[in-house]
């Protein structure tokens, strides 16, 4: 007798093809039978322990989110439900070139405080692994869903340089070589960077190059949150597309925006180049978010210079009157490359978490807005903030184009990523609706993609890309990572006003074979572990 029969399911199977109905069949975790149109065909239908009805609701596999900051939240909040209840199998972690593994001692408490803003301190955590193979380890405990690895390469350049910014010898070099190396050894899909973010962004490109040689040579890509995306987004683009070729290696470009004004209608630019890069043979995908506002942290908004040697120094600077006065001139004159060289605009800065409660008057409201409140200039209350929050603050910064979001969620290339931050009073409601704001908003309501067409960007296409054979397609054989959901009800509960609510339409997710969400609610299951780099 079978584990579980799905019975009548309109089947979209991550291909793209059109649906079908079926009755499939799971057991071991995997799915062992696929019977079309059982019951017009009049033939024997495969029984099970379970059966499941699933007349009126879409099956399909499991989502991929390729952008996930659930580094420390799958390990502190084991319901994890902000994910799992979206339809997310599977998470891209160690992102943007900052996470916690490989470090050493020294290393891992000045990433803990530099990306405090992200994950918290996780001192509420025993952090007790130093190698991507212990961190990832340390997944397979059990956890809420699937999890893969980027080795983070701002983490490799603070554990072989440190946070300054200065050039690496031929010795450091050969290290963060050897420690990419490693990563990948352990099971790490691929590299980070955070290009905008200390101290991965004073890397060169001829070093960021000799790191991407080393993760081609294992089958891994590259995912790099690039130098700028604003001005100066379509050359640093380009940058990226130029230095994975000539280190053969494939790229995946992190929450693949065009913000700010200046770049307002410029997506078939970003997207012309692309293609071009395709044309000739490059091996190029992408992720995006569907919203226009952006999430990171108000540290981040900081000029380079500012904010070399890590987050201590940073903190003297905007305590010294004289550096800080130079701080304000390059946000709010010369364009902060923190802030992709577009002077910033406060009012366009929403606070939407702090590390410290007792500065939880300033969530929800702007920069600009909180300023007012005080009778002092937008920086004044800035500067506070960091200062008094020691960099913890997050922030949603309003500079999108919906017409650009659109535009870049129909290119061939396209996958989904939440790029999620799951702390702060509130946080970004991607973290908590991506997925099924695709399948809603964009799929039902505006018929920008097809259901078949959207289901392929969120399963096969970023399994493709994760080069695994066995997830991101529903097929006899294949992991029994499976969400059922209907489609004419499927969407957000995450607003901005209310950005931890649940989505609704989504009642049915299976991690491994076993039920995550059952008749809409978490239950008790931790069936994901970590997913493993598949060797060359």
């Amino acid at each position: 007798m079978e584990q579980l029969v799905i019975r009548d399911a309109d089947v979209v199977d991550g291909s793209g093809e059109p649906s079908y109905r079926a009755d499939v069949v799971v057991d071991g975790g995997r799915i062992t039978g696929i019977v079309k149109e059982a019951a017009a065909a009049g033939c024997q239908r495969p029984r099970a322990v379970r059966e499941l009805d699933a007349e009126g609701l879409v099956l399909s596999p499991g989502f991929i989110d390729m952008h996930a900051h659930s580094d420390l939240a799958l390990l502190r909040d084991p319901d994890h439900s902000a994910k799992a209840a979206q339809g997310v199998t599977l998470e891209v972690l160690g992102q943007d070139g900052l996470s916690y593994a490989p470090v050493d001692d020294r290393t891992l408490q000045e990433v803990r405080r530099a990306i405090s803003g992200w994950n918290g301190y996780g001192d509420d955590l025993d952090l007790d692994w130093r190698s991507v193979g212990e961190y990832l380890d340390r997944l397979d405990r059990g956890i809420a869903v699937n999890a893969a690895y980027l080795v983070p390469q701002g983490t490799v350049r603070a554990l072989a340089v440190g946070w300054e910014d200065r050039e690496a010898t031929p010795q450091a070099l050969d290290r963060m070589r050897q420690l990419v190396a490693e990563g990948m050894e352990q099971g790490a899909v691929g590299l980070s960077s955070g290009l905008t973010y200390t101290p991965g962004m004073y890397a060169p490109d001829a070093e960021l190059t000799e790191l991407c040689r080393v993760v081609a040579s294992y089958g891994g890509y590259y995912c790099p949150h690039h130098r700028s995306y604003g001005a100066g987004a379509l050359e640093a683009y380009a940058e990226m597309v130029a230095l994975t070729r000539e280190a053969g290696c494939p790229l995946h470009l992190a929450h693949a925006t065009m913000n700010f004004g200046v770049n307002e209608g410029r997506a078939p630019d970003l997207l012309a180049l692309l293609d071009q890069a395709l044309d000739a043979g490059a091996d190029i995908t992408l992720d995006t978010y569907p919203y226009t506002p952006g999430c990171t942290t108000l540290a981040a908004l900081l000029p380079s210079w500012a904010s070399e040697g890590g987050p201590e120094e940073i903190l003297a600077r905007l305590g010294d009157p004289a550096t800080a006065a130079r701080i304000r001139h390059d946000l709010e004159v010369t364009g902060s490359d923190g802030c992709h060289g577009v002077p910033v605009e406060w009012g366009t800065i929403e606070i939407s978490g702090v590390g410290d409660p007792a500065l939880g008057e300033y969530v929800g409201r702007t920069v600009r807005e909180s300023a007012a409140v005080r009778g002092e200039a937008p920086w004044d209350t800035a500067r506070r903030l960091l200062v008094e929050d020691r960099l913890g603050t997050t922030i949603l910064q309003h500079v999108g184009h919906e017409d650009n979001v659109r535009t870049i969620m129909r290119h061939r290339t396209h996958t989904g990523g939440s790029d999620g931050i799951l702390r702060g009073a509130k946080p970004h409601p991607r973290a908590y609706g991506t997925f099924p704001r695709y399948l809603g908003h964009y799929v039902r309501e505006l018929g920008i993609l097809s259901l078949e067409e959207c289901v392929a960007h969120l399963t096969s296409r970023p399994a493709a890309r994760l080069r695994l054979p066995d997830r991101g397609l529903v097929r006899e054989g294949y992991r029994a990572d499976l969400v059922l959901f209907d489609p004419e009800t499927v969407a957000p509960g995450a607003t901005f006003a209310e950005p931890r609510t649940l989505p609704t339409g989504i009642p049915y997710v299976l991690v491994d074979g076993r039920f995550v969400i059952e008749d809409g609610k978490r239950t008790d299951v931790l069936a994901g572990r970590s997913v493993r780099r598949t060797p060359v």
